[in-house]
């Protein structure tokens, strides 16, 4: 695949209208982009009307650019407190409801945190909300988990988490799984050399299988392996390093898949875009792709 035909780009700002993000995402040069479908700081959200919708969907056919969605941070599936557990089985549904009239086929969600109960419990809790939460309604997104950094009590950190969770859920079809760069190499998962590379995705594919695998989040990290800390910094300023994204960005198996930055953004342009810092990171990762 050429560069130009690669799914690369970043995550942008709904500000002022759903359909605004692909005018941002085009100046920013993306090829693909992921967005909030709603606030992500508040549990409720405004129903999605048709002009929203129909301009929406005109930007995307406009612009080409390949969009995913990531769920608001509220959302705990995990949560042993059953009335914060159904506060969030509610908003992980309206999540899904608003992908699919936005035609969007991955919704990315982190795991949850399970508190002071049981990981295995907290596990249990996510693989059964997902199967409700597709029992609910008659969905076409799919659910798309996000490794974590393993930071506190929160879930997914390692592949056999996300597996267990795939398994518990008694829908694997409907699932799929996100890689975040920065995620996998703050819980120990090091990309950097070629040969560690390799045997990551070996245990990811043995785990949970590669065909599973819906989108990467490129982010450098601010700390070392294994730091289980979620801290993103822009390609190649951190640990990760220039080498780590290279064995991304020329990888074969992984270069039909939509990749996106989420990495610190620039000043705010007057319209509300971050555009600044994207524009060096997407060019940072291009020259990396060896034709």
């Amino acid at each position: 695949m050429t560069i130009t035909k690669r799914l690369l780009g970043t995550h942008m700002s709904i500000a002022g209208g759903l359909y605004k993000a692909f005018s941002r995402g085009e100046e920013a040069g993306c090829t693909a982009m992921q967005i909030f479908t709603k606030n992500q700081s508040q549990w409720a959200a405004k129903p999605i009307d048709s002009e929203s919708i129909e301009k929406f969907h005109s930007g995307r056919e406009r612009t080409g650019i390949a969009t995913i969605a990531h769920a608001a941070y509220l959302p705990n599936l995990a949560s042993p407190d059953n009335v914060l557990w159904q506060k969030s089985f509610d908003a992980m549904l309206i999540e899904m409801e608003r992908c699919d009239l936005l035609n969007i086929p991955n919704l990315i969600f982190h795991p949850g945190s399970c508190k002071s109960d049981t990981r295995e419990n907290g596990v249990r809790r996510v693989g059964e909300s997902l199967r409700k939460l597709y029992d609910a309604a008659k969905f076409d997104v799919a659910l798309t988990i996000e490794n974590t950094a393993g930071t506190g009590s929160n879930l997914g950190y390692r592949f056999e988490e996300i597996a267990e969770i795939i398994a518990i859920s008694g829908i694997p079809g409907r699932l799929k799984v996100c890689f975040d760069t920065c995620h996998a190499f703050a819980a120990g998962y090091d990309i950097r050399t070629k040969e560690s590379y390799l045997d990551v995705w070996r245990r990811f594919d043995e785990t949970i299988g590669i065909e599973k695998l819906a989108a990467i989040h490129l982010n450098d990290s601010k700390h070392e392996l294994g730091s289980r800390k979620d801290r993103h910094e822009h390609i190649g300023e951190g640990f990760i390093g220039l080498e780590g994204f290279r064995n991304i960005m020329n990888d074969p198996k992984l270069a039909h898949l939509p990749m996106v930055l989420e990495t610190p953004k620039g000043l705010k342009t007057r319209d509300g875009s971050d555009i600044a810092m994207d524009k060096v990171n997407l060019k940072r990762l291009r020259d990396l792709i060896e034709n």
